[in-house]
């Protein structure tokens, strides 16, 4: 660390603010209702952490074929990818989780053959129409970006890769997709926290994750800033911790 740089007299004087904010938020602010609703708010931030990893893993596993489409592919696949992610981009993420929950959670009901199946119990909750529209919003985001990763890839590498024989799948792996990779990781991490954010919108559904739980505080003990205040850090905190991991990455994985 760079005790120097840190020691800087403007930076020393943000960090007295920074404590003297925090010292009069612990003396002067309500904090009793915390021992009542700490299992339901460690609860939330559980289902937070949950969504924002299984929408992520499989929104990229979605952006991948997606950017790919439209990078290299026939005009029948790239143009549906290019509507996708066009539609995905331009319409609010709370207008999709409206639609897929009230739209097929209104129409699944009428199928008997859904009705009757093992699935019917899962469809039947809020929570797999929040997982389905945050992780179609995560692909339509990153399926443009991998597009223009994909493409700033050098095309002498895939010639020379080709011409030694190696297999379309195999330089895939191992030469277009890591430097595909490697090119998106700051935005990658940037959407991730993107990702974070959006997901108090799933709370407009029923789905109870931490910005739910903060709002059913402030229903109970009509205590307003200090939910909002500690909801606030918690997001912080885990931005933070998302940041320093992809940073991490980015530091591991080798330039081109």
């Amino acid at each position: 660390m760079d005790w120097r740089a840190l020691m800087q007299p403007h930076r020393i004087v943000l960090m007295a603010l920074f404590a003297a904010f925090v010292i009069w938020c612990a003396v002067s602010l309500r904090w009793d209702w915390i021992p009542t609703y700490a299992p339901l708010a460690l609860e939330g931030l559980w289902r937070t952490i949950w969504l924002l990893a299984v929408t992520c893993v499989l929104g990229f596993l979605l952006a991948v074929p997606l950017g790919l489409a439209q990078a290299i592919g026939p005009w029948y696949l790239s143009a549906p990818a290019k509507v996708f992610c066009t539609v995905i981009r331009g319409t609010p993420i709370l207008l999709q989780i409206w639609l897929l929950y009230y739209g097929l959670g209104s129409l699944f009901p009428q199928i008997p053959w859904i009705r009757g199946s093992e699935l019917w119990p899962y469809l039947r909750q809020a929570w797999p129409y929040a997982v389905l529209a945050l992780t179609l919003s995560y692909a339509g985001y990153e399926g443009e970006i991998m597009r223009g990763a994909f493409a700033s890839v050098r095309k002498g590498q895939l010639e020379a890769a080709q011409s030694f024989g190696m297999p379309r799948f195999t330089m895939f792996r191992r030469i277009w997709l890591p430097q595909a990779i490697r090119s998106v990781l700051p935005t990658l991490g940037g959407e991730t926290i993107l990702q974070l954010k959006a997901t108090p919108l799933v709370a407009t559904i029923t789905v109870v994750e931490i910005y739910a739980v903060s709002s059913r505080i402030r229903a109970d003990t009509f205590v307003v800033y200090e939910p909002l205040l500690l909801l606030a850090l918690i997001y912080l905190i885990i931005a933070g911790i998302i940041t320093l991991i992809f940073r991490r990455i980015e530091l591991q994985v080798p330039a081109r």
